[in-house]
């Protein structure tokens, strides 16, 4: 049998040599582009997300060195304690970046990221983007290359990993120390789908904070000459074997360096779950917008594992109870989108989740078993068909790939602009426009920057 060192130490050996002159242009434009979305979101999550006080007054409360800046309320937390705050706030509205396959890439990399900059101090530009860089590549590395049996909830699992090493690499630490980073990062790995299965709670919204913080604690412990054990990832009762039962290794090492697996993340136009995204656009293209669903006599989404997950049970999807409920709902978010023509930040409020005219389209909504459309890569397809009152069928598939924010129409800058200005307008002290300009100029030239903490200065 040929032997091999443990995934941790290959990784902890990339991670400490790469270089900002390493980075390909689209990894830079990626970690800039999750920059700028990350705040947006981050900042709208302070004002929506109703959690959020009591989580900032319990974090306030714990004390410590005033180290690091939490978002929308101002003030500063220790390292540890401010990456749980903003990490809590970054998946808060489903409105953060992901992977075609899935799963959110940065929720739990950027907060940790920002924390320990300013912890550290007299971080450059370049450093920041190329920790940021190194954690989105581990974190698609490992994503794309794991068996998932949608058991274990991939974000905050795997990206307690992935912000470990990027948190390793903002020290500076040598490979050895970045290894042990990432082992003692699987000590606090953890989060199951019944997260996201589950309703009524708001744990979904929050579960970067706890990989986040995770992350900082972790690497700070190594940084302070605390070992890891042997083969954390690939022993025999280790993170790999033990979490996920096969993967392949070849491929998480393919042009390990060369290539960054960053540049395939997509950003998101509507503030809710990934897979609802391609029924709202087939929804609002076979209707041609808003403004006829007085003409709908039924609507029927066709879809497999997970979709029926999004549909089922149908009274509590149609009428969420929560917020989060409804980003996670197809009924709620088709319905809205048919209603209204788009789905908005502010469009998850009780006033609105209440409003009837969304829920006469919701009650006409229906799932459809098909298992062909069942999540086993990237985001599954689906379908959606309209039966109108004068007895006509409108119909059609509904491909991820071809939805707004998908590989095939990404974002571009100017879009996600338009996406953080209007995200900092519900912030809890909303940005005005001075802010925000300074803000987008100073992530359009985060690469540049002597010290990171001009940007938390902007936002402060």
């Amino acid at each position: 049998m040929t032997q091999h060192i443990d995934l941790a130490e290959t990784f902890g050996q990339y991670v400490a040599r790469v270089t900002f002159g390493d980075l390909p242009d689209a990894a830079v434009q990626a970690a800039k582009f999750s920059t700028l979305d990350g705040l947006g979101v981050s900042l709208a999550a302070s004002g929506l997300m109703g959690v959020m006080p009591g989580v900032v007054e319990l974090a306030r409360e714990w004390g410590g060195r005033p180290e690091s800046t939490v978002l929308g309320f101002g003030g500063k937390l220790p390292a540890i304690a401010a990456a749980f705050v903003n990490g809590a706030m970054g998946h808060g509205l489903d409105y953060d970046d992901h992977l075609p396959e899935g799963h959110h890439p940065t929720v739990a990399v950027l907060p940790a990221l920002l924390a320990l900059a300013e912890r550290r101090g007299g971080v450059t530009g370049a450093e920041f983007v190329t920790a940021l860089a190194v954690g989105q590549d581990l974190f698609a590395r490992l994503r794309k290359n794991v068996t998932w049996k949608q058991d274990w909830f991939l974000t905050p699992v795997i990206g307690t990993v992935a912000s470990a090493a990027a948190c390793a690499k903002l020290l500076d630490l040598p490979a050895d120390r970045v290894a042990d980073a990432i082992g003692i990062a699987c000590t606090q790995a953890a989060t199951t789908m019944q997260t996201a299965y589950g309703t009524g709670g708001d744990l979904r919204g929050m579960y970067g904070g706890f990989a986040a913080k995770a992350a900082v604690l972790s690497a700070l412990l190594a940084d302070k000459g605390v070992r890891a054990t042997s083969a954390p990832l690939e022993g025999s009762a280790g993170f790999l074997p033990v979490y996920f039962g096969q993967w392949d290794r070849d491929a998480m090492l393919a042009e390990l360096g060369r290539e960054f697996h960053g540049a395939t993340i997509l950003y998101k136009l509507w503030p809710s779950c990934g897979v609802t995204h391609a029924y709202i656009d087939t929804a609002l293209r076979l209707m041609d917008g808003p403004g006829r669903a007085g003409e709908i006599a039924a609507i029927e989404v066709f879809g497999g594992d997970f979709a029926r997950r999004l549909s089922e049970p149908p009274q509590l999807r149609r009428r969420p109870p929560t917020a989060v409920d409804a980003k996670f709902s197809i009924p709620y978010t088709v319905a809205l989108a048919l209603t209204t023509g788009t789905v908005g930040v502010g469009d998850f409020s009780d006033e609105r989740r209440c409003d009837p005219a969304i829920h006469a389209v919701a009650d006409k909504i229906t799932f459809v078993d098909d298992p062909d459309c069942d999540w086993t890569g990237a985001l599954p397809d689906g379908a959606v068909r309209i039966r109108l009152r004068d007895g006509s069928e409108l119909h059609s598939a509904a491909h991820h790939d071809q939805t707004p924010g998908a590989a095939r129409r990404p974002l571009d800058w100017p879009q996600l602009v338009d996406k953080f200005t209007d995200c900092v307008r519900h912030a809890v002290t909303p940005l005005d426009d001075v802010r925000i300009k300074s803000v987008v100029d100073t992530v359009g030239h985060l690469e540049s920057l002597d010290d990171v903490e001009e940007l938390t200065a902007s936002l402060a």
